[in-house]
């Protein structure tokens, strides 16, 4: 597994030995493989390129599910800020690194109980998954 620990802001970043576009197509079909929902993938370096900017290839996979994410956000509205769920898939000087969100910040954040924070915690397997040697 490629866990890494959350930094000072409660982010976890793990590398993947896969381009960006066939990370977040690998994430993508594993989302949708678990039965959850991906709602969008935010191209933004393909955004940057239209404007004639230059930007590292970054993009956004938003996922979730309605049945995990509403109990957390009935509990807690400003949950909505952060759910659904985003892994942001970026190239770093050629390393393709996936992070997000921990799931215990955004559960300290919003002072969720375990067991709301818990609806939140696939996360960390869904892209350890995804960033799995020869899978």
């Amino acid at each position: 597994m490629a866990t890494t620990d959350p930094d000072d802001s409660g982010v976890v970043t793990k590398p993947s030995s896969r381009s960006v576009p066939d990370t977040v197509s690998r994430l993508s079909d594993l989302v949708t493989t678990k039965g959850l929902k991906v709602f969008a993938v935010i191209d933004h370096s393909g955004e940057a390129k239209g404007r004639g900017l230059d930007l590292r290839d970054t993009k956004v996979v938003i996922f979730g599910s309605p049945g995990a994410g509403t109990p957390v956000m009935a509990a807690a509205p400003l949950a909505a800020l952060d759910l659904p769920l985003k892994v942001l898939v970026w190239d770093d000087g050629g390393q393709t690194k996936v992070s997000y969100t921990a799931p215990s910040a955004l559960a300290t954040r919003y002072r969720l109980s375990s067991e709301l924070a818990g609806r939140l915690a696939g996360i960390e397997a869904l892209t350890d998954a995804v960033v799995a040697e020869g899978a």
